[in-house]
């Protein structure tokens, strides 16, 4: 690692649909005055930046990183799930920053899952987590974010780069095929996204209650969570768990590609809101229900990420990557 004392504080942020959160790394894997700022609050990605720094007396930074939900493919960025749109370029020269390395969202959760200590993590069905097979993180917050860890021959890891909560959405029964055919119809092209996400449960919570030919009143991901767990809407519980059942079919399907037999890390804001609940939800059924192949996903681990800032751990690896290859 290096470790010249000109190289710190590294500016480090994780920034998603809804929220842009931001570290100071003062040495190697040591994070200190994390914020976080709400994206609507800004116009653009350097206000943001700017009142964090100011916020924490605008210390000199040479180096930073930003974690973008969002695909990363040369310097122009246009945020796929808020109005955020910038050059990378542009952006380093307006903050005065020698290096601004952009990444995927998700390869930064995926770096920063391989840092995760036992207690940030809640194991949910499997038995046995292959050593040297890739890991698959994936995740439902403002959008669907999937990454995976893939090993080296000298132990380390390389996180993909990838776009897979927008693979077509396949229905598993009558139901989801009633679902599909409702998102279809409002939105055209219907992604795993669609429903595996926070917009996503209120979606289906939509579809369900025009099924049943209900007037349903505006809801909110929260709200719905709330009246699923407190037994006031059966509509809400039956929205819930149909979230999750997708959510077990998509992952299966991941960990089936990938080949990810040392584990399924399943990341974002909405699953620890209700982790009690998520531990006997359908998910695990429908993860292993695949045919000839249950018994190959019943060994895989999957693991609930409880640890608050992957993220921008994540995009700190990644930045310490980047760094050691520009001065070799």
């Amino acid at each position: 690692m290096s470790t010249a004392p000109s190289d710190y504080p590294r500016l480090l942020a994780d920034i998603g649909g809804t929220n842009a959160r931001f570290g100071l790394e003062v040495a190697p894997g040591q994070l200190e005055s994390v914020e976080v700022l709400a994206c609507h609050d800004f116009n653009t990605i350097v206000d943001a930046t700017k009142r964090y720094l100011k916020d924490i007396g605008d210390p000199s930074v040479a180096h930073a990183a930003f974690a973008l939900a969002n695909p990363v493919v040369g310097d122009w960025i246009q945020m796929t799930n808020h109005h955020w749109a910038f050059s990378v370029e542009t952006t380093r020269q307006a903050l005065k920053l020698t290096t601004l390395l952009a990444i995927n969202d998700f390869t930064a959760q995926a770096y920063g899952i391989s840092q995760l200590q036992d207690e940030e993590l809640v194991q949910v069905g499997g038995t046995m987590c292959a050593i040297d097979a890739p890991k698959l993180v994936i995740g439902p917050g403002t959008g669907l974010g999937v990454s995976a860890l893939i090993p080296c021959h000298d132990g380390s890891y390389v996180a993909l780069a990838g776009e897979g909560g927008h693979v077509s959405f396949a229905p598993f029964d009558d139901t989801e095929i009633m679902l599909w055919k409702y998102a279809k119809k409002k939105y055209g092209h219907v992604s795993a996204e669609r429903f595996l996400s926070g917009a996503g449960l209120v979606l289906i919570h939509e579809a369900l209650a025009s099924r049943e030919g209900i007037k349903a009143s505006q809801m909110t991901p929260e709200l719905i969570g709330e009246q699923a767990l407190s037994g006031k809407s059966a509509l809400c519980r039956l929205t819930l768990d149909i979230f999750c059942t997708i959510l077990g079919t998509v992952a299966s399907n991941m960990a089936l590609v990938l080949g990810a037999r040392s584990g399924v890390y399943l990341c974002g804001g909405i699953i620890p809101r209700f982790i009690d609940y998520f531990k006997t939800s359908p998910f695990r059924v429908r993860f292993e229900d695949k045919g000839r192949f249950d018994s190959y996903l019943a060994t895989i681990p999957v693991y609930v990420v409880l640890a608050k800032y992957p993220g921008i751990y994540g995009v700190g690896i990644a930045l310490e990557n980047h760094l050691r290859k520009e001065s070799a």
